[in-house]
């Protein structure tokens, strides 16, 4: 493998990616910016590749017009955050729950009365998290931060419940091709032989995982809960931000998006040129790059119908895990974190390490423990 001095360029931004929003405070609070200037420059630089390198790595003529700056990339990052329904559900969803959080708050309130504290957590967790399939994460999230605020918990109560849920709306949301761009993807390259990959394909072959893995994120979230007090949630004015917080936040995630998409296409090449070739066990571990890059794009990148169940499971597991590890991960964490202000810093201090825990959990049970049960939808 020839290696190439534009490859450091590109490791470099995913450093950076990494580090930059913990080291330096304007980037904190300029993410989706920063983001979207890291992937404009990634795609620069990938657009420096010679069609020497391209063709060492099997690139068509096509495939080599797609590499670097192009109409179809920008388009597409364009186009895609509003086709795929996800900006179009910020804003309608925001709106819907600007004029309904009055209600929403009473009918909260008046739960929380009569019914334990942890309960709720864990329903909510655990409901959230199997409909996301269903209801698409994005809108599982929006919910999910709705009815966070209506929980009578301290702030970092509410981080902490925020950021185990989004794992499992994360994880959730792959049980169908509508839950996720992932999943969607992953259908699609599966759809011919030998799978035949159909529309319960993901839930036959992934559910023991993903149902296992949002009952103990519920658990969980039941054990972070603590001992809540009984008191009547309100979010003041302020707090709501009005119909411009609603606009706002749908604009910062059609940019987070918009970087995202920058970015995945701005590394394929060196994720065609390191991460193709190794290992199922390794490439699981390597994937925890998830946590920074559109996981979409990953799995375009890596799945194939030539590889064998164990390699697919392995694979998925790996991205939807890792994803829930730092904002940039996936939509959910990018929702929510933008909607109740959490910084990388807090994030990083709960999803890290319940996320190297849980990749530790199922690297062992995916590739050493022969019990799977597969379901036949």
């Amino acid at each position: 493998m020839q290696f190439d001095p534009l490859d450091i360029g590109l490791f470099v931004i995913v450093l950076i990616v990494l580090v930059g929003p913990f080291m330096v405070k304007k980037i904190e609070h300029n993410l989706e910016a920063f983001l979207f200037v890291m992937g404009v420059l990634a795609v620069t630089i990938s657009s420096f590749y010679s069609k020497e390198a391209l063709e060492a790595l099997g690139y068509s003529e096509h495939q080599m017009e797609l590499i670097g700056w192009n109409m179809e990339i920008v388009m597409e990052a364009v186009k895609e955050p509003i086709i795929k329904g996800i900006v179009p559900a910020v804003l309608v969803a925001g709106l819907l729950f600007h004029y309904g959080r009055s209600y929403a708050q009473r009918g909260m309130n008046s739960l929380t009365q009569v019914v334990p504290a942890k309960i709720i957590v864990f329903l909510i967790v655990v409901i959230l998290g199997l409909s996301s399939s269903i209801i698409t994460a994005i809108i599982a999230s929006l919910l999910l931060v709705e009815l966070m605020n209506c929980m009578p918990f301290e702030r970092q109560t509410k981080i902490n419940l925020i950021i185990i849920a989004c794992f499992s709306i994360g994880l959730g949301a792959v049980l169908t091709p509508v839950g996720e761009p992932l999943s969607t993807i992953a259908i699609t390259k599966l759809q011919g032989e030998p799978y035949n990959a159909g529309f319960f394909f993901l839930f036959n072959q992934l559910a023991i995982y993903i149902i296992s893995g949002c009952l103990a994120m519920g658990l969980l979230a039941m054990f972070f809960t603590g001992k809540a007090k009984a008191m009547e949630c309100k979010v003041s004015e302020e707090e709501d931000g009005g119909l411009k917080d609603v606009v706002v936040r749908a604009i910062k995630v059609y940019i987070f998006v918009m970087a995202l998409l920058l970015l995945g296409a701005g590394m394929k090449v060196v994720i065609d040129k390191y991460m193709l070739g190794i290992s199922p066990q390794i490439l699981y571990w390597v994937n925890m790059i998830s946590a920074i890059l559109d996981n979409a794009t990953l799995t375009a990148a890596e799945l194939s119908p030539a590889m064998s169940m164990t390699q697919i499971q392995a694979v998925l597991m790996g991205l939807l895990i890792s994803g829930g590890m730092l904002i940039p991960g996936n939509i959910p964490n990018i929702t929510s974190a933008g909607k109740l202000g959490i910084s990388s810093k807090e994030w990083a201090k709960l999803g890290v390490p319940l996320g190297l825990i849980l990749m530790a959990v199922y690297f062992v049970w995916i590739f050493f423990i022969p019990f799977h049960i597969e379901f036949h939808l």
